[in-house]
């Protein structure tokens, strides 16, 4: 197949789960061309099926914000009708849904049928969607595309709470890549983190309010007056500096490191004994997944998908949001037992393994094919 994917090209999770799905399709022989403002931050290899078409925004003076979702459609009737295209995969609800469409009804004018699969990742649904500046466009692309899938139980279940939705939405959850997330052997990175044996805690996310991660620093200062640890922050955002000044005020500045943005980020992983995720919302939770594969132990809220993923008292342990106590409580209890610990890490590797790319990817190609099969009548 020839498949277009639109996503953001950014760290977040859509365009990571995008970038990599696109790459896996690639491997599989397919030829994939992505189709966004920048090449995506995992686009990070050369291969004879990979291809990435930028999309220019014009920056005439008439125009007070630049038309992304006009310059976007524009190209994907490029790319579709010069690469033959057979199906576009468009990641978030908007633009890239609403932009597909468009593409779709100019295409018609050159006898063209495109189909289109939307994928819904959360945030699009859940904050974006929700905004009634933006809601009567998100019904309507989701309901004009010809396949729409969502990553977990939950996401599905909010959008067709949020929106009167007529589509079928089918679930197709996250995925991990085994071969790049699993324990690495980084015991020299470990002893420089924690050179008097301290237990190494991390957290990883774009550092949103919805992140909770001053809920990070609360519950590590909790767990460090039992536990010798070190706190890894991983990210990087507009909560940072409030993070950072709050692990002064509570003294814990001295045991805590922030990173920033990184893109090993399993290397991170492979000397951590906990990973903590407080959010408020979370469709998936990949960042919790990452962890999981490096066998890595999750506390997590238990918002959105999260229950879905995170299995509580196997993997870890799920608790109300903002539940600070109850947080550093269990992070406490898996840290404070070497053969606990080394259970809950066995466990966590486990679930992780449900999720690798190769349980996941015959899913997207098979309804890429039954989209296909479909709407052949259309083309």
């Amino acid at each position: 197949m020839k498949i277009g994917i639109v996503c953001y090209p950014t760290f977040g999770g859509s365009g990571v789960v995008a970038t990599e799905l696109g790459k896996a399709l690639a491997d599989r022989g397919h030829q994939v061309h992505f189709v966004t403002y920048n090449q995506p931050a995992r686009l990070d290899l050369f291969s004879e099926n990979l291809f990435y078409h930028e999309v220019s925004v014009s920056n005439y003076p008439l125009f007070d914000f630049p038309p992304y979702e006009l310059a976007l459609a524009s190209r994907l009737v490029d790319v579709v009708r010069f690469e033959k295209l057979d199906i576009l995969h468009v990641h978030y609800a908007i633009p890239h849904a609403s932009a597909a469409f468009m593409a779709k009804q100019i295409l018609l004018t050159y006898g063209i049928y495109i189909p289109v699969v939307t994928t819904l990742h959360g945030t699009d649904i859940t904050l974006v969607g929700k905004d009634r500046t933006f809601k009567p466009v998100v019904t309507f692309s989701i309901n004009k595309s010809d396949g729409v899938t969502a990553v977990s139980e939950h996401l599905r279940n909010d959008t067709y709470n949020f929106f009167e939705i007529e589509n079928d939405i089918r679930v197709i959850p996250n995925f991990i890549d085994l071969n790049r997330f699993s324990l690495k052997p980084k015991d020299h990175f470990k002893k420089a983190i924690a050179p008097s044996g301290e237990k190494i805690i991390v957290h990883t996310s774009n550092f949103r309010k919805v992140k909770r991660t001053a809920d990070v620093i609360k519950i590590f200062a909790k767990v460090v007056e039992k536990i010798p640890s070190k706190l890894l922050m991983v990210g990087d955002g507009v909560e940072r500096s409030y993070c950072e000044q709050l692990a002064r005020d509570l003294n814990v500045c001295d045991e805590v490191r922030f990173l920033g943005k990184q893109d090993a980020i399993e290397e991170i992983l492979s000397v951590s004994d906990l990973f903590l995720m407080p959010s408020e919302s979370e469709s998936f939770g990949l960042a919790a997944l990452e962890a999981m594969a490096c066998k890595v132990p999750v506390i997590s809220s238990n918002a959105g998908g999260l229950p879905e993923l995170n299995v509580d008292g196997e993997t870890g342990f799920l608790k109300d949001v903002g539940d600070v106590d109850g947080m550093a409580e269990k992070a406490i209890y898996i840290l404070e037992d070497e053969e606990r610990l080394k259970t809950f890490k066995e466990n966590a590797l486990a679930r992780a393994k449900v999720f690798d790319l190769a349980n996941i990817l015959p899913a997207y190609e098979n309804y890429y094919i039954e989209v296909l099969e479909r709407t052949k009548e259309k083309a």
